[in-house]
């Protein structure tokens, strides 16, 4: 009987002794350079702060980089069959932009004041959608979509090429100045020319037709 009895309070008493040398380990891990009894907070490396930094290579530093300045000679959009030496437009005396002569509604201009086509920022070129009775350079420039491609021929003999990422036809009177000519981190260009409803009592569209394009990886 004696040494059953034993052996009933042994395993308990065991039991607790394990669980107390567990127990005192635990404390001793969890509280480490804390202190006493808590647990250390997660040291932060500067691998997991840091940012991750995008992939080098020569297509990347083309596009984020840019082209050298250099003024644009003339203009190719394949998809629309728009083809157009480029002329400089500058600012009227209400500070509006021009554009080509109307009277020509086959030119293209490129606004002087902004970035030449291939250099870091947004490039702006224009044209007229219709004019004298005749169809415009742009006439078809609302058909463009996502992935189709726009040629510029530079003076220096280089071309910048582009590929359309957006189309947006907005009001005139809401034009997004900002989205149009506000500075980009990469080279950008902007196609530019009416559409929507033509108002016979002012003699213009009630909208624009706005080609957003990136610069493509030489």
């Amino acid at each position: 009987m004696t040494s059953t009895w034993w052996r009933g309070r042994r395993a308990p008493l065991v039991l607790v002794v394990v669980l107390l040398v567990v127990l005192a380990t635990l404390v001793v891990v969890l509280s480490g350079p804390g202190e006493p009894g808590q647990a250390a907070p997660p040291q932060v490396t500067e691998r997991s702060v840091a940012p991750v930094e995008p992939s080098a290579g020569p297509e990347r530093e083309a596009v984020a980089g840019g082209m050298a300045k250099a003024d644009p000679v003339s203009i190719d959009v394949p998809k629309i069959e728009a083809k157009s030496s480029l002329v400089p437009l500058g600012l009227n005396a209400d500070n509006t932009v021009e554009v080509p002569p109307v009277t020509q509604p086959m030119q293209a201009g490129w606004y002087v004041h902004g970035p030449t086509p291939g250099e870091v920022g947004p490039s702006v070129i224009l044209g007229h959608v219709d004019g004298n009775k005749q169809k415009g350079i742009f006439f078809r420039l609302k058909e463009l979509a996502p992935g189709d491609q726009v040629s510029i021929a530079r003076k220096d003999g280089t071309t910048a090429e582009f590929a359309v990422t957006k189309v947006e036809r907005v009001a005139k009177d809401k034009f997004p100045t900002d989205a149009v000519y506000g500075d980009t981190t990469e080279p950008e260009l902007r196609l530019i020319t009416c559409g929507g409803v033509f108002d016979k009592a002012s003699h213009n569209y009630l909208d624009n037709i706005i080609v957003f394009a990136r610069l493509l990886a030489r």
